[in-house]
C-alpha cells in the first residue's frame, strides 16, 4: 500500500514531536545549515564544560609570566605582581610588593614589550602597572604625582602625561581629565 504524501504543514501539525527533526532536515537542505550545525556544536561545548569542570580552569586566561635570567638561574615572575619597572643605569628593576629583580635591558625595550600588558610610561625611567595606580594629583608645574598601591609615589612628567588617559576605560566628571 502506498502511503499518501503529506505536505510540510500537515507533517508538523499531525506529528509535533517529529516536527523538530523535520525542520532540522529542511535546514540542512538550505544555506543556513552551517548555522544550525554551529549552534549544535556550541551546545555540545556548553554541555562538556558542565560535565568536565576542569576544562573551565584550563580555559581561563593565566597571568602572563616573564622569564628573567639572574645569576645563572631563570626565574619566572607574574607580570600581574609587578608594580613598576624602573631604569637603573644599564639595568631595569622589576618592582614587586615583595621585592625586586634586576635585568640587563634598556627601559625602552622593556616599555615596548610591556605596553600591551597594562604598563604605561610615566617618566623616561619609569613604567607603572595600571592596575596598581590608586591616585593622580596635578601639580602647578604641569607635572602629575601618581600614587600606587603600597603608598609609593612617582612623578609623571609633562612629556608622558598623555599616557595617563590609558589608566581607565572611561572617565566620569566634568572637563577633560588630562590635557596634552
Amino acid at each position: 500500500m502506498n502511503k499518501p504524501q503529506t505536505s510540510s504543514a500537515e507533517h508538523t501539525a499531525s506529528d509535533p514531536e517529529g516536527a523538530g527533526d523535520f525542520l532540522v532536515d529542511r535546514a540542512t537542505q538550505h544555506s543556513c545549515a552551517p548555522l544550525v550545525i554551529a549552534r549544535d556544536q556550541g551546545e555540545q561545548t556548553a554541555r562538556s564544560m558542565v560535565t568536565f569542570p576542569e576544562l573551565q580552569t584550563l580555559a581561563r586566561p593565566r597571568p602572563l609570566r616573564v622569564a628573567i635570567k639572574i645569576r645563572g638561574k631563570i626565574l619566572f615572575i607574574n607580570l600581574g605582581d609587578v608594580v613598576s619597572v624602573q631604569a637603573k643605569g644599564k639595568h631595569v628593576s622589576f618592582q614587586q610588593t615583595s621585592g625586586c629583580y634586576l635585568l640587563r635591558e634598556s627601559i625602552s625595550a622593556v616599555a615596548e614589550r610591556l605596553e600591551t600588558q597594562g604598563f604605561i610610561r610615566i617618566h623616561r625611567s619609569v613604567l607603572v602597572n595600571t592596575s596598581f595606580v590608586e591616585e593622580i594629583r596635578p601639580a602647578s608645574t604641569g607635572k602629575y604625582s601618581l600614587r600606587v598601591a603600597g603608598g609609593k609615589e612617582y612623578t609623571v612628567t609633562r612629556i608622558y602625561r598623555k599616557n595617563l588617559k590609558f589608566l581607565a576605560e572611561f572617565w566620569i566628571g566634568t572637563g577633560a581629565p588630562f590635557l596634552g
